[in-house]
């Protein structure tokens, strides 16, 4: 099977053909320079794959043959909402890559009150994208993670619905683990990862009232950056998403 796997709208495919496009077509000819008879996988964001021989290569359109669809088998059972605090340079856009590479379903940035980075314009929202977009193509997923709307702390803690956490170095009793061996049939699970300071005392008292518990990650202080990849793994580790 090919390597090369490619997003593409759902209306360039039929059940026997595919035709590409827009810029996809020059990173076809001119970066990946494949020819007639090399084999691409297109995905169309509804988790099945498409394993596709192409048969003509022109500079403007290139059209394919449908040789087989499948399932994706990248998606993870569990649907994660990561609330991810704004962060300061690139930080952010590693959350973006690790975590869609991990198997996270949604992210939501959330304006903080000890958050440095201010909201992001168009030109940084479309990079957002974009990163998540090949992210999701290299770690072979069936769906592309969703980009929501920046959004305040507190109203985050009002959209999320399923098992929620927030981790917090504040919090030496309850460990992350301990909820999920007694939730092992939960389906979504919310997290939400703070800015460089950390959440504040008022934000995680608003958490807790609105049934967002606070968890220990472990004994070791994480970077705002890593606290919700390293969530997330656990979490679909304990639920069987992640085999080892």
């Amino acid at each position: 099977m090919s390597s090369h796997r490619f997003f593409v709208p759902e209306d360039w495919i039929t059940r026997s053909t595919v035709v590409i496009t827009g810029m996809l077509v020059h990173r076809l000819r001119k970066v990946l320079r494949l020819r007639p008879g090399a084999q691409i996988i297109v995905l169309d964001d509804t988790g099945w794959e498409y394993e596709v021989e192409l048969k003509s290569v022109e500079s403007d359109e290139i059209e394919g043959a449908v040789l087989n669809r499948n399932l994706a088998a990248g998606e993870p059972r569990t649907r994660i909402t990561l609330y991810q605090a704004l962060l300061k340079g690139s930080n952010f856009e590693l959350v973006l890559q690790k975590c869609t590479e991990v198997g996270v379903s949604e992210f939501v940035p959330v304006l903080c009150e000890r958050c440095v980075a201010g909201e992001p314009d168009s030109k940084r929202l479309d990079r957002w994208k974009s990163i998540i977009v090949e992210a999701a193509e290299q770690s072979k997923r069936g769906n592309l993670p969703a980009l929501r709307n920046v959004t305040t702390f507190n109203g985050a803690c009002n959209q999320t619905s399923g098992l929620s956490f927030i981790p917090w170095e504040g919090e030496a009793i309850q460990g992350i683990g301990d909820i999920l061996k007694s939730n092992r049939n939960v389906a979504k699970v919310s997290i939400f990862a703070g800015p460089e300071g950390g959440f504040s005392a008022e934000e995680i008292e608003l958490a807790r009232s609105r049934g967002i518990m606070p968890v220990s990650l472990g004994h070791r202080t994480l970077r705002a950056e890593t606290a919700g990849l390293v969530a997330a793994a656990i979490i679909l580790y304990e639920f069987g998403d992640i085999n080892i």
